[in-house]
């Protein structure tokens, strides 16, 4: 039998604010553990949340961007269960009323362009983060660093409309680019700010019904939730083949054996006991703050992609590779100002700006080679100051040494040769020292053109007009 898989996702976002979601503690990372705590974060008897304006306005911020309805009556609930780092022995989150209803996001994928709808997005604080003995030498233990404890997360969750890893990764790679225009999270998986539960289902092609979903909780990169995502297909269409059934759970994704792991009972919502928070009123988001948000809200991906097209004459893909992240767009299109061709500017920032940012681990904004250097290279080859190839060595130099394009020219000497006699001299002395090969240039092998060529820029060291070569290089040899 043939299956589909259904994949909903829910993300768990780190807001970047200064301080905790219902006190004044600091939010950064790699503090000594249990440094950023108070009684509030630390659930002591008597401590009551107030709080952080800012996680609100963060909560409207992502809801307008992706379409979705701002809730003008919320409220926090709180959710019960006992984990070792959760010292109230409940999470503050919401349940029935989230600051955001609805909402979708368009991904490309190779088969085209889908729309991934959203359910909700509510605002929680986070748990605190157990630390276990064998990463300390002491393999019998486990410690519990509270400093996590209260920071603000959005859970965004998506409807069950993801049918492939391929779209789940995807959706993510599109919302975490939303994220980071938005400058409300910087999306950092390896420090838990960015993190992904799968639920998985498969049914028979055709069935409207679904099938019995696992949760594959807590991935923490893109490509581990494809495999785990991929491996959870194969293992319930293993199931029903053989006749069995799938078993409503929540598991593990393990990164060493390539496979998921059972971990628990899958809870239903009543297994938390929601109830509303009694310490935190209820609060009415009036349309003014939305407006005020909307109004200061940035340029999108998706309407910065459409405006590189139209303004800039880009093709699609040039547009959404330059628009994945903020800083490359910006990258671009500070080179691109005044350029003759933006296709060109394009070309070379998708090629070896690129290259170079993930040779150093950088950010466009913050290798040697400014925007305006790129701009003015770009110009010298559109001029004829320099060639195509030379302006290769030009960008190596610049990408090391932070120098200005017209300096590095100068200083190496790498100024294009445009003087007629010039070119004539060297091809005269080239078409001397190789008679046999121009004897066989006349007697018919044409493509021998190539490697008078050749000769010639290797004695210029590139330098020579491409096109006044190749003129001159043809009357001569006529």
């Amino acid at each position: 039998m043939e299956y589909e898989a259904v994949i909903g996702l829910e993300t768990h976002v780190q807001l970047s604010t200064k301080s905790k979601i219902f006190c004044s503690c600091s939010t950064r990372f790699g503090s000594e553990p249990n440094a950023n705590t108070c009684p509030v974060c630390l659930g002591m008897p008597g401590s009551l949340p107030v709080l952080n304006r800012e996680v609100v306005h963060r909560a409207i911020k992502v809801g307008l961007a992706v379409g979705g309805k701002i809730a003008e009556w919320t409220k926090f609930d709180r959710k019960n269960y006992f984990y070792p780092d959760l010292p109230k022995g409940y999470q503050i989150s919401q349940y029935d009323l989230p600051i955001v209803v609805g909402g979708k996001m368009d991904i490309v994928v190779e088969a085209g362009h889908r729309t991934i709808g959203l359910t909700r997005i509510h605002m929680e604080e986070d748990a605190g983060k157990l630390i276990h003995g064998e990463n300390l030498g002491d393999p019998s233990s486990s410690y519990v660093d509270l400093n996590r404890a209260g920071v603000p997360l959005l859970e965004i969750v998506s409807e069950p409309d993801i049918r492939s890893s391929e779209e789940a990764r995807r959706y993510m790679d599109k919302l975490k680019t939303i994220l980071q225009y938005l400058e409300v999270s910087d999306c950092n998986m390896e420090e838990g700010s960015l993190r992904c539960d799968a639920n998985v289902s498969v049914r028979p092609v055709g069935q409207k019904e679904f099938g019995a979903r696992t949760e594959v909780k807590n991935v923490n990169s893109f490509r581990f939730l494809q495999k785990a995502i991929d491996f959870e297909i194969k293992r319930q269409c293993a199931l029903l083949e053989e006749g069995g059934s799938v078993i409503q759970e929540t598991r593990l994704y393990d990164e060493k054996s390539d496979r998921t792991i059972s971990m628990r009972s899958k809870e239903e919502a009543h297994d938390y006991r929601y109830f509303p928070d009694p310490d935190l009123a209820p609060m009415v988001v009036g349309d003014e703050w939305v407006e005020e948000v909307r109004a200061a809200m940035p340029e999108l991906p998706d309407a910065k992609a459409r405006r590189f097209m139209s303004d800039y004459g880009l093709p699609e893909y040039d547009a959404l590779v330059l628009c994945a992240a903020r800083a490359t767009a910006d990258y671009f299109e500070g080179a691109a100002r005044g350029a003759k061709s933006p296709k060109v500017v394009s070309n070379w920032v998708m090629g070896e700006v690129l290259r170079v940012v993930k040779e150093k681990g950088a950010t466009p904004d913050t290798i040697p080679v400014t925007p305006a250097m790129l701009g003015k290279m770009v110009g010298m080859i559109e001029s004829g100051a320099i060639s195509g190839k030379i302006a290769k060595a030009v960008f190596e130099d610049m990408a090391t040494s932070g120098k200005d394009p017209e300096m590095v020219v100068e200083e190496k000497g790498l100024a294009q040769i445009t003087d007629t006699s010039s070119i004539e001299a060297e091809v005269d002395k080239i078409l001397a020292a190789n008679p046999s090969q121009v004897a066989d240039y006349k007697a018919g092998k044409e493509k021998l053109i190539g490697f008078f060529v050749g000769q010639v820029m290797r004695a210029t060291r590139g330098t020579a007009s491409p096109d006044m070569l190749n003129k001159i290089l043809k009357e001569k040899l006529k």
